[in-house]
C-alpha cells in the first residue's frame, strides 16, 4: 500500500441519535495487475445517494457544524421514531457515492493501456478522491469526454434503458413515467423518441412541460392542471401504455400510482367488447422505483382485478436482463453520453461545501434542475 493519503466523505449513525458527516483520510492503494487507479473528478448526488448520506430520517432543521475545512463535522438529528430502522448501521463510518467519473492515473501490469483514459464507474465510495477498482468495472469513454460529462453514466442511463427492457420482457408496448422532467426522465424521452416507443410523461410544473416540449415529447400531462385525468386517459388511449414507472412513491397527495392505474383501466374499457364486473382483462402494472414523496401511497381500487403495483430496482433487473444485453446497454451509454445520456447540474461543490448546512438543504430537495455534482479534487 502507498503511504499517500486521500480524502473521502463518510456518514455515520451515532449512539446519540445523529447522522454524522465527516471527511476521512485513508490510504491510496496501489493497483493490482488487473486494476486501475482513478482520480475522481465528478460524482453526482442522486436520490439513491441521499438514503445513505443523510437517510430518510434526518431532520434538516437540526443541522449543527463543528470544525472547518478538512476537519468539518456535520451532525443532523434523526427522527426518534425512525431510528430503530437504522440499527444495522449504528456507529459504522460508511463511505458514500454510487457513481462518478475520473481519469485513470495508474494501472496494473495487464491494463497499462488505460492510463489517461476518462472512465465512468459505479459501485460505491465515489465521494473519494481516488478509487482503485478492476479495470473491467470501468466504462471507458471516447476521447474528448471529460469527467463531468461522464459522471452520471450508470444510475440514470442504465435505469432508463432497463425501463425499456422491462417493457419488452413483460409484453407491454408503451410506458408512463412520473417526475418526467428529471435528468433520468429527459434521457427516457430521448431513448423512446430514438427507438420509436410511445411514452406518456407526467410532470407537475409548466416549466417542466417546457423542458419536455423542447425535447420533442408527444404526451405530457401536468398533475396540477384541472384536466389532468382527462389528459392522462387521452394519452393512454393514444399510446396503449399499460406499464408505469413512478419516481415519487406517492405524489399528488399519495394518489398518483393509483390514478395511473385508474386511467389505464378507463382507457382499456374504451375498447372493451363486453362488460365485466371484475373490470377489464387488460393487465396494468405500475412500478415504484423512487421515493421523492415520503407520504403514504394511497390506492383507490377503481381499476378492476387485473393490475399490480410493485417495487423496481435496477440491480435485480440487470440480473434478469443478462450480461450480454447489459454490456450492450453500457456501450450505448458510452457512445451517447453527450447526447441521449447528457446530464446537467445546478452546481459543482467540494467535500467541504458538501457538509455545509445551506448546501445540504439544497441538494436534499431533489428538485428538477437542482442536482449537485461533487468534485473531490476541488479545494
Amino acid at each position: 500500500m502507498s503511504t499517500s493519503n486521500q480524502k473521502q466523505i463518510r456518514s455515520k449513525v451515532t449512539d446519540d441519535g445523529n447522522i454524522e458527516l465527516s471527511i476521512a483520510k485513508i490510504e491510496i492503494p496501489i493497483p493490482k495487475d488487473d486494476e486501475v487507479l482513478i482520480e475522481v473528478h465528478a460524482s453526482p448526488i442522486n436520490p439513491s445517494d441521499l438514503g445513505l448520506l443523510i437517510s430518510f430520517a434526518a431532520d434538516l432543521s437540526s443541522i449543527s457544524i463543528s470544525g472547518s475545512g478538512e476537519e468539518t463535522v456535520t451532525k443532523i438529528k434523526i427522527n426518534p421514531a425512525l431510528i430503530s430502522a437504522m440499527k444495522s448501521r449504528l456507529n459504522q463510518s460508511m463511505p458514500v457515492g454510487n457513481e462518478g467519473a475520473g481519469i485513470i492515473i495508474d494501472a496494473g501490469a495487464d491494463v497499462k493501456n488505460l492510463i489517461g483514459k476518462t472512465v465512468g464507474l459505479a459501485g460505491g465510495s465515489m465521494y473519494s478522491q481516488y478509487r482503485c477498482v478492476p479495470a473491467a468495472n470501468c466504462l471507458v469513454m471516447e476521447d474528448g469526454i471529460i469527467p463531468s460529462e461522464a459522471a452520471s453514466s450508470f444510475v440514470n442511463p442504465l435505469t432508463a434503458l432497463a425501463f425499456v427492457e422491462t417493457m419488452k420482457m413483460e409484453n407491454h408496448s408503451a410506458i408512463v413515467h412520473t417526475a418526467a422532467a428529471s435528468n433520468l426522465g429527459q434521457m427516457l424521452v430521448k431513448i423512446c423518441k430514438n427507438d420509436e416507443i410511445p411514452l406518456v410523461n407526467i410532470v407537475r410544473k409548466k416549466e417542466q412541460e417546457d423542458i419536455l416540449n423542447s425535447l420533442g415529447a408527444n404526451h405530457i400531462c401536468n398533475i396540477n392542471n384541472p384536466d389532468f385525468m382527462k389528459d392522462l386517459v387521452s394519452s393512454l388511449i393514444s399510446t396503449g401504455a399499460t406499464l408505469g414507472f413512478d419516481a415519487t412513491g406517492g405524489g399528488n397527495n399519495g394518489e398518483l400510482p393509483s390514478q395511473i392505474l385508474s386511467a389505464m383501466e378507463i382507457a382499456a374499457n374504451k375498447t372493451a367488447k363486453e362488460y365485466s364486473r371484475y373490470g377489464s382483462d387488460t393487465f396494468k402494472q405500475v412500478y415504484i422505483y423512487g421515493g421523492l414523496d415520503q407520504s403514504p401511497t394511497i390506492l383507490k381500487r377503481s381499476y378492476g382485478m387485473s393490475w399490480s403495483l410493485g417495487g423496481w430496482l435496477l440491480t435485480p433487473m440487470i440480473g434478469k436482463i443478462g450480461m450480454e444485453k447489459f454490456h450492450e446497454m453500457r456501450l450505448r451509454v458510452a457512445r451517447e453520453i453527450k447526447t441521449t445520456f447528457a446530464s446537467s447540474y445546478a452546481k459543482e461543490i467540494s467535500f467541504e461545501e458538501m457538509l455545509q448546512a445551506d448546501i445540504i438543504k439544497e441538494y436534499s430537495k431533489q428538485a428538477t434542475g437542482k442536482k449537485y455534482l461533487v468534485n473531490p479534487q476541488k479545494q
